[in-house]
């Protein structure tokens, strides 16, 4: 029979296992060196939203792919990134802003991906809802700007160059709203049946001003996964506001 002593000590290692299973994978101290970058834009952008990232990273010998997100369903946009990813030659960092974090986590399993990154961005557990998970924090001001046309949605001008890419130059901007990219309604409703984080290195980059996602809601994804974690004083637009940021820990996780 077990004493109180034993029964204590097994109690205790069960919550300790317990608390390491429930989390996801801290990212490595000396990630492995990889030389492929794939990259998803979210909402309101296209592919060359990531153009001042690639640029560094090129600069710093990097293979870097950007994804076209058709932004239709959440098994579509899944598959797009797939077939990129199937098209690397070895092991891949797989990087998400915004909206794509969803992507990321569902891709982010495939066999290529060395280490997960998200640039403001969502990252739900495995069939979690998300949008029950961000309405546990005050709403974003980006929320109010999304229009529709039937089923496509896309920001409202004010709404972009406010509360989306709030701290570039407003004539930056408004070329970034005029080729954004609309999205279908039923984007939206996907789940993820997947949560990559919880077996892949995963790295966060937290916008402190960011009016698109409530920043104290990817404080509370990125400590869930266990992520290395920055904070970047920036809009949602991180990644063109802050491209030497973002660029830094997208090497990190690919170990340069």
């Amino acid at each position: 029979m077990m004493n109180r002593r034993d029964f204590s000590a097994a109690l205790l290692a069960g919550v300790a296992a317990s608390t390491i299973s429930s989390r996801g994978i801290a990212a490595n101290a000396t990630p492995p060196k990889v030389r492929n970058v794939v990259l998803v834009h979210g909402l309101f952008a296209d592919g060359s939203c990531w153009t001042e990232v690639i640029a560094r990273l090129q600069a710093a010998g990097l293979n870097a792919t950007s994804v076209q997100n058709p932004l239709t369903t959440l098994p579509e946009a899944v598959a797009s990134a797939e077939r990129v990813l199937a098209r690397q030659d070895g092991p891949t960092v797989l990087v998400g802003h915004s909206f794509s974090g969803m992507i990321v986590t569902e891709a982010g399993v495939h066999p290529n991906v060395s280490a997960l990154v998200y640039v403001a961005a969502r990252a739900p557990d495995a069939g979690e809802d998300y949008t029950a998970l961000a309405k546990t924090y005050p709403t974003p001001p980006a929320s109010a700007g999304i229009v529709f046309d039937g089923d496509e949605g896309r920001l409202s001008e004010e709404a972009f160059l406010r509360d989306f890419a709030g701290d570039l130059p407003e004539a930056k901007a408004k070329v970034l709203y005029a080729v954004q990219e609309p999205f279908q309604k039923a984007l939206l409703t996907g789940k993820t049946t997947n949560a990559a984080w919880r077996s892949k290195p995963s790295y966060y980059a937290v916008s402190t001003e960011d009016r698109t996602i409530n920043p104290d809601l990817e404080r509370f994804m990125a400590k869930r996964m266990g992520a290395k974690t920055i904070e970047v004083k920036a809009s949602h637009l991180s990644l063109i506001s802050h491209p030497r940021e973002i660029t830094r820990l997208i090497l990190e996780a690919a170990g340069h």
